[in-house]
């Protein structure tokens, strides 16, 4: 009977009704979009540099939450916390050069995209081992609380995380578009074998990316760990990144962007205005239909590179 009469419920009607409201919803998912960007990214510059896709990223936010939350917790000042971090995070990405990729050069994809998974087993049993298994509670001083925009009430937090992570990608993105290591990047991207051909280190690429990707780790366990606490279950946000890599294209960066504020303006308004005509809680597989659509007709995303084999 509840469904009955929720399906009564005229969701643009509601819209038109109260366009700042909407407006409201919106612009609130247009800053969890750029959160999704941010864990995406990380996924995308490690696909660009050895055409694999990194299971181990939502792991990497984790474990670099964990550290920065346990180093705050021994005493130390955040700032301290974070350089640390951070250190850890480019010693790992040696570590993953050396132990994992340098052995599998040339090897298929598949096998790549495994060791990622092992990489991801052993990062969290590490970081279970060295930090435990409690939820922890991160407070770096960001202000939170709502604030008001004009006519429209959104949260400071949302704001401030949504400014940092797109501040960010905008600098990466300009980063490996525009630099000699950018442009290294890419062409082993395009071809392992023609850039050790020109000199290029793959060794050097490799762990200049996997040094980037903890810094996103970093930046995105710091912000998704102020938001819902420091716990396992933040591996699961990585989740929420593959709908964004599917609407923006695995090896684009501006796709990674363009695609988190389609997902998070899509889940957001879906939530609000359709979630009730569907008993709730579309937010959680909203997404993921809105990328099974994108699959069916532009499987290589918005801003993805047509792949075309010739037999």
């Amino acid at each position: 009977m509840h469904f009955l009469y929720s399906i009564t419920i005229d969701p643009f009607a509601q819209i038109i009704a109260a366009p700042d409201f909407f407006l409201e919803v919106l612009v609130g998912g247009l800053l969890t979009g750029v959160m999704y960007s941010l864990v995406a990214l990380g996924f995308v510059l490690i696909y660009k540099a050895s055409g694999v896709f990194n299971f181990a990223q939502g792991t990497m936010v984790l474990f670099a939450a964990l550290t920065f939350v346990g180093l705050i917790e021994l005493k130390l000042p955040i700032w301290l916390a974070a350089v640390l971090t951070m250190a850890v995070m480019t010693a790992f990405a040696f570590a993953v050069e050396r132990l994992v990729l340098r052995p599998l050069v040339n090897q298929a994809e598949i096998i790549l995209f495994m060791s990622t998974i092992g990489i991801g087993f052993v990062l969290e049993g590490l970081g279970q081992m060295l930090w435990g298994g409690d939820v922890h509670t991160l407070d770096i001083g960001l202000p939170s609380g709502p604030i008001k925009l004009g006519f429209i009430t959104i949260s400071k937090f949302d704001l401030v995380a949504a400014v940092v992570a797109g501040l960010l990608v905008t600098v990466l993105a300009i980063f490996f578009q525009r630099t000699r290591i950018g442009r290294a990047l890419r062409a082993v991207a395009d071809d392992h074998q023609a850039a050790l051909s020109v000199g290029i280190s793959l060794k050097q690429i490799w762990v200049i990316v996997w040094t980037t990707s903890g810094l996103v780790a970093l930046v995105a366990g710091i912000m998704w760990g102020t938001s819902l606490g420091v716990q396992f279950s933040l591996t699961l946000v990585a989740l929420k990144a593959l709908p964004v890599l599917i609407l923006g294209g695995f090896t684009s960066v501006p796709g990674a962007i363009v695609g988190g504020l389609i997902v998070g303006a899509v889940e957001k308004i879906g939530e609000v205005f359709w979630g009730p005509a569907l008993g709730g809680a579309i937010e959680d597989w909203l997404a993921y239909m809105l990328a099974l659509v994108f699959l069916l007709f532009r499987p290589q995303g918005l801003f993805g590179e047509r792949i075309i084999e010739r037999v």
